[in-house]
Parts: structure tokens; sequence; C-alpha cells
């Protein structure tokens, strides 16, 4: 960045009154974390960058190399809308160093930056538009509690729907910070919402997956509401999903999966991307269905997609193509939740439908029929595969996949197989609920 660049970002601090500045950044795990600084030390954050310890970040250094540097992402500059103007506070979201000046190969920003540079050499520009589900719960003493606020159903409204004010709040406060929100609603369950912004170009829309989150449970929490991203919070009714569009446009603005004279008008290279994905999709689950509890959301029966096919027609598939054609033709992969970093599962989608493209991958014939009614053997017999089960599973072929382990990298791979074994470890050596309702009483 340029000295008049800087000289000009401080100016509109000191023109916003700030006096608080936050520099974001998010862990492998896709958690928001942050600094605060005074205003006053924002020129050197802006120039020299803010020193932190990374060897107290989730999957970062190792305490022998644990220095690491924020420098600032200037157009990620925002107020935070709810914080009192007498002491406004702003923030940005930023880039991880080395002391050396270089990159850190673990920053998942980072990761989706260099993918993004990869197709911009191939002529394209990576845009997704992440749809995120999430129920707010109750909070009794100040500990959120498993109570819903609310028992409306899908597109329900008030006095069903009690938590519209909370939407409504979460909605102006995103629109403070620049969002583009396209809808609000209730969802499917009980207590379980979904609030849409415009799509957009990758590295800008998984920084406003991390504000969205953030600023929900920030505004949640005002309102003495706990906002929930888990997968499955509560079992028998349906989880939150993250299902993801995304396309391709030419770097003169045009999409490149659309072509009105090809089948279904898509192109051949959209038709590569959807190969691509499939391809890697099971590796993709690792990064995209992060924890124990995804697995318990990607089951038959709650409208999650567990069957590996694409279709232009029909929802019960992984990859969906919407009807809108034109500059809106996409693609949607559905099998992502809402606790995964977007950075790295947008990175590894993105590097899957590259390598389609490259490769001319084609995809197997699309799955027209309602997957979910199939049987077995009709879906074995259309060669109708299912995602991974597990955490344990899903971590197994990202292992055993080399293009997204070398995308994501040495350092990031090696941390995601060690937090699964984890995981899967203590999940396995735990006593549950209901183990002690199953067996307790009777042995």
């Amino acid at each position: 960045m340029s000295g008049d660049d800087v000289s000009r970002m401080l100016e509109q601090i000191e023109k916003d009154r700030v006096k608080f500045i936050r520099l974001q950044f998010t862990d492998i795990l896709g958690n928001a974390k942050n600094v605060a600084i005074p205003a006053k030390q924002a020129e050197k954050a802006l120039t020299e960058g803010i020193s932190f310890d990374g060897s107290s970040i989730m999957g970062f250094a190792r305490i022998e190399e644990s220095d690491m540097v924020l420098k600032p992402d200037m157009s990620t500059y925002r107020i935070l809308p709810w914080r009192p103007e007498t002491m406004r506070v702003a923030r940005f979201i930023c880039d991880v160093y080395t002391p050396n000046g270089k990159p850190f190969e673990g920053d998942p920003r980072y990761i989706l930056r260099k993918q993004v540079e990869a197709a911009a050499k191939m002529g394209f520009i990576f845009n997704t538009g992440p749809e995120l589900e999430f129920f707010l719960f109750r909070q009794h003493d100040g500990k959120p509690s498993l109570e819903f606020q609310d028992v409306g159903g899908y597109f329900d409204l008030a006095p069903t729907d009690l938590a519209e004010d909370v939407r409504r709040d979460i909605v102006v406060a995103l629109t403070d910070m620049g969002f583009d929100i396209e809808a609000s609603h209730h969802e499917v369950a009980e207590s379980q919402h979904e609030i849409d912004f415009k799509y957009g170009e990758a590295l800008t829309t998984a920084d406003n997956v991390i504000t969205f989150k953030f600023a929900t449970k920030t505004i949640a929490l005002q309102q003495g509401l706990h906002a929930s991203f888990m997968a499955k919070p509560i079992f028998g009714i349906n989880g939150s999903g993250m299902h993801t569009n995304c396309s391709l446009s030419t770097m003169n603005g045009e999409n490149a999966f659309f072509d009105p004279a090809a089948p279904l008008q898509l192109s051949e290279t959209a038709m590569h991307f959807i190969a691509g994905l499939l391809k890697h999709v099971r590796a993709i689950t690792r990064i995209a269905n992060p924890t124990i509890n995804s697995y318990k959301r990607l089951v038959p029966g709650y409208e999650a997609p567990v069957y590996i096919g694409w279709s232009a027609s029909n929802r019960t598939a992984l990859i969906r193509v919407p009807a809108p054609r034109g500059r809106s033709t996409r693609v949607e992969l559905r099998s992502p939740d809402p606790t995964c970093n977007p950075y790295l599962a947008f990175a590894a989608m993105l590097a899957a439908g590259l390598d389609g493209i490259k490769n001319k991958l084609e995809p197997p014939k699309s799955a027209d029929k309602n997957i979910f009614h199939m049987t077995p053997d009709e879906r074995k017999k259309e060669g109708i595969d299912t995602l991974p089960g597990s955490l344990f599973e899903s971590n197994q072929c990202l292992m055993e996949d080399p293009l997204i382990c070398e995308i994501l990298g040495k350092h990031v791979v090696e941390n995601l197989n060690s937090i699964a074994e984890f995981e899967c470890d203590s999940f396995r050596i735990a006593v549950t609920d209901w183990e002690t309702k199953r067996y307790f009483s009777t042995y």
C-alpha cells in the first residue's frame, strides 16, 4: 500500500472519530480472532503491522516460532454499528505474515488468495454466494440454553416468529457495514433463520461470512439470545447448512458457465467445473463439514444432501444448478455447513473446479430423480455414491486427495489431521446421554 493510501485511511479514521480499532483474522477452524488497538496506533498497524503470539492460536505456530504480524487490508475497514458513537470502534480484516515479511502459509485467507490468483491466471474470477442458516436460543443467567426463541416455521411471521426484530437489527447492522442483503426469513425448523447477502468475489465473500457470524452473534447476545451456527444442535429436526452458490466469470465480466447454445445452457467450463467438484467432494467434505457434529446433519431425511450427484432439476442432488441463466448461471454445492472455515472451503472448491477445467473432466449423467426415494440398488445402478459419514472418514478422504492437500499446504493439512484425530478420539471415549439412557438402567 502506498503512503497516500495510508494517509487517506488515517484521515478517514479521524473523520469517523474512531477511538479503537479491532484487527481481525481467523484461526484454522475459521473462528474470528482479534486484537484491539487505540486509534493512535493505526499508522503503525497500516505501515509496519502489529505483532502477536501465533503459538496461542489454533493451528498457527509452535512456541519456538510463534512471532506473527497482522497487516490490515484497508478495503475491509468498517465501523462496528452496534458500538456507541462516543467510543466508536472500527475493524480491519488482516493478513498474517511472518516477521521476515512473508505471508504465513497457515493463514486461511492467504490460502484462498493463492487459489483466486491461480484462477486469474486461467482468465477467471471466482464468485461465491453462501446461504447461512442459524438458530436463536434463549439465554438463562447469561448462559445459552437449548430453549427455542420461537416455534415458527418456513417463511412464518409474527406472532409465530418472535425473532423478527432480531433479524431486522442484524440486517440493519450488516447493511451499515456494507452488505447487500437480499432476503431475511424464518427457516424450516423452530427458531431457525436465514439471512442472505449478495454473491461476490470469493475472498470478499469469505470475509463477509466471518463478519456475518460475528455480527449475528453479537446482536443476538445484546437481546439476550444465543445465535448458534452449529450444524445440528437439536436431534430430530433440520440442521443448519451453508449452501454455496459458485460461478466463474471472465475478466471482461461474462459468466463463464453460460452458453445459450449448449444443453441446459451450461457451458463446457461449467460441466468441467461440476466434474471437478464431484471428483474431489469427499475430500472437500473434511473442510466444508469440519466437526463431529457436522455428520449428524449429513443424514437422509432432513433435506441435507448425502448422495454424490448433480442435477439441474431437483434439490436432492449434492450439486444443484439453479434455474436462472445468463449472468445468474451458477452451481450450488449443498453440503457445506456454517461451522466451516470459508477461506479453506472456498479454496478447496475452487481448486477442485479448476482441476476439472484443466483436465476437461466430464460429470456423470444428471441425477434427475428424487435420490432420497431411490433404493440402495437403484442408487448403485446409477453410480451414485455417498459423502463420508463421519469426520474420521472425511479426514481419511482428505489425506488421500493429493490436489486438495497440495493447495492447503503441509502446515494446514498436518494441523487439520491432528485436530480430526483428537476430536474423533475424544468423542470415542466420551460417555453420552444416549448411552446413559440406553444402557444405565438395563445393565
